[in-house]
């Protein structure tokens, strides 16, 4: 894996100098060695920087940027079926001095142009400058696995895996976008093709960017979209016919990502997924794999138990380390600088501590995620759709006029609110999904954690507009696949990728997704519901494919989360983060949040009311990420 950087600037102001401090910002990304090139042409300054963390080919023939005729090349990621697409360029007469992934891509874009994409299976962000078109094209993979960020203004041209490059330069105007921090308050992360910034933006994931330096003109491709393979017609096969195309193609998906000139190891939960991974390489090696699980001493937070007789079964040479608050004390402090962008995912904290046990012994681990998404492991689905059902039965007049009753009656009010946790932020969803249009509306409400009405009293600057990606339109009709789509789109890719992908970075670990492979996507898309969810049983068959490799009793059991129980934690020993983060001087000082609205949220939190403590996480998580980079 590997950090990318570089920028084109039209004001021939940017230098080596400039890039070389970019990619010394990523030097996590990439420990092993760097590359860099800059051109001056007659109208702008083009510069390519690149970290490298060798893993395939660690010879210096894999060093990037990498050049062939007109073309240079750096590249973040993995193309996985390489070999393939290889010999298909060597019938076509191209020759090749290295054995890595790289020069076949950089020679697949020169033999097919972006056409070459509909070949690769793998993650991937790429930067490709053709000097004789004077073009720069970005690419990044389908799933969105490895991020890549561009920035536009004045002239000046940057792009970089991280926003932490950015800020290198002396020419990035860094401005806050007060619509994308009110949409990380809802969600608590970022949407794409948002940022943080103004004038800076995520290149989304199965997208194009080329910038024509002639023009200095910009274009935006989409080359794959899940969308269209949900829109078409279900699979009709049989459940064994089902469970064998399912098993074929994992077993393919998993191996490809065991390519490596490196050691490779999988985090290992005990749930479903990340057991399933784990089983079916183990079960055609001799040799033992790694597999690293961590736990909590919190009762009803720990799978380490689960994941210790999944590899006592397998036998495979496990390593577990128990989360502590004091680890989390040591951990919180980092959290700002591995995300450089505001990120409330709590379960940031063990998921950074096991790439830290990772990388005591593997270069490559994989993981599992993606499994919940793909073949609807989430007790929401079910939930929803039911809601959903019930929705439609009634006038939409009806349920508006429902929706507006609610909002007369203020819930402090109600007798019971003290007595049911989260009570008024359950409320104020019970209103919104009484109008929901359809499953994929009511998905999106369920995720909030800050209506628009909160907002505006937490926000000194209310929002213009809530910038969101959930709701869009497709043709897509039946509830589950809707929200199946949506959270591939916006919940895992940026969420669950990127807090995988900054983790197992910040310590150079290559987190690698089986579940992410082209081929099973295109699959379950396109498998019957049933298939997916059958009768309250989630995950049907990728269920039924682990229990040939695992015995059920020992699966058999309720699905538990990532993470950790900072409800507890933060009425206890890092108690001080939120007096200190949170108090009344920092926030008048910053002048972006109501001070009051905030240490209300707070003090109720802390006297042991029913209040979320991942909404104040969502905060604090911001003023740490203000204080390190603003």
């Amino acid at each position: 894996m590997c950090g990318i950087t570089g920028f084109c600037d039209f004001n021939n102001r940017s230098n080596v100098n400039n890039l070389g401090a970019m990619m010394n910002a990523l030097i996590h990304r990439g420990p092993d060695a760097k590359g860099k090139i800059v051109h001056s042409l007659n109208d702008v300054s083009v510069g390519l920087g690149h970290r490298r963390l060798s893993i395939l080919d660690l010879s210096n023939d894999g060093q990037q940027p990498m050049a062939y005729e007109a073309l240079e090349i750096i590249y973040n990621g993995e193309v996985y079926n390489f070999r393939e697409i290889k010999v298909k360029l060597e019938g076509l007469g191209y020759l090749f001095h290295s054995q890595s992934d790289t020069e076949v891509v950089l020679k697949a874009y020169h033999a097919w142009g972006l056409k070459a994409l509909d070949k690769f299976n793998g993650m991937f962000a790429m930067a490709i400058f053709d000097k004789t078109k004077e073009t720069l094209t970005l690419v990044r993979d389908r799933a969105g696995v490895k991020p890549l960020y561009w920035y536009w203004k004045e002239g000046l041209f940057l792009f970089a895996s991280e926003l932490k490059s950015f800020h290198a330069h002396p020419n990035f105007q860094k401005v806050i976008d007060q619509d994308v921090l009110a949409q990380y308050l809802q969600y608590g992360y970022v949407l794409q093709p948002y940022s943080i910034f103004e004038s800076t933006r995520q290149l989304q994931a199965g997208h194009t960017l080329v910038l024509d330096l002639k023009t200095q003109s910009m274009e935006e491709k989409e080359y794959w979209s899940v969308v269209q393979f949900y829109e078409k017609p279900k699979l009709i096969l049989t459940d064994n016919e089902a469970i064998s195309q399912t098993e074929n193609i994992l077993k393919k998906s998993f191996e490809y990502r065991m390519v490596a000139d490196v050691p490779v190891g999988t985090f290992l939960s005990g749930g479903y997924d990340s057991s399933l991974v784990t089983a079916i390489l183990q079960s055609d090696r001799d040799e033992k794999i790694n597999t690293f699980t961590i736990g909590f001493k919190e009762k009803g937070y720990d799978e380490a138990p689960y994941a210790k007789e999944v590899a006592k079964h397998l036998g495979t040479n496990h390593t577990e380390y128990y989360c502590t608050q004091q680890d989390a004390l040591e951990v919180i402090p980092k959290l700002a600088t591995i995300y450089d962008e505001p990120f409330g995912d709590a379960s940031a904290i063990p998921t950074v501590l096991v790439s830290q046990l990772a990388r005591e012994n593997v270069t490559v681990s994989l993981s599992a995620d993606g499994g919940d998404e793909i073949f609807a492991g989430y007790s929401a689905y079910d939930k929803l759709s039911k809601l959903n059902r019930i929705n439609q039965k009634f006038p939409k007049a009806l349920r508006r006029t429902t929706a507006g009753m609610l909002n007369i009656i203020n819930p402090t009010s109600m007798p019971f609110n003290k007595k049911i946790y989260n009570f008024e932020i359950r409320y104020e969803k019970l209103k919104k999904m009484l109008v929901a249009q359809n499953a994929q509306e009511l998905l999106a409400q369920s995720y909030e954690y800050y209506s628009q009405t909160e907002l505006n009293k937490l926000l000194l600057r209310k929002p213009t507009k809530l910038v969101s990606k959930f709701s869009q339109d497709s043709k897509v009709e039946d509830s589950l696949s809707q929200m199946l789509m949506t959270d591939y789109q916006t919940y895992m890719a940026d969420d669950i990728l990127t807090k995988v992908d900054r983790a197992t970075m910040s310590v150079g670990l290559e987190g690698r997704e089986p579940f992410l492979d082209t081929a099973i996507i295109e699959l379950a898309t396109q498998l019957p519901n049933e298939m997916k969810y059958r009768a309250g049983e989630k995950k049907w068959v990728l269920k039924e494919i682990t229990h040939k490799y695992l015995p059920k009793e020992l699966m058999d059991r309720p699905k538990m989360g990532f993470s950790p129980p900072i409800t507890e934690w933060f009425r206890d020993e890092l108690k001080a983060y939120f007096l200190y983060y949170l108090s009344e001087e920092r926030l008048v000082k910053e002048g972006l949040f109501n001070p009051n609205e905030v240490i209300r949220l707070r003090d109720e939190y802390l006297a042991g009311k029913n209040v979320s403590v991942q909404r104040l996480w969502f905060i604090l998580m911001f003023e740490m990420w203000h204080e390190k980079w603003m």
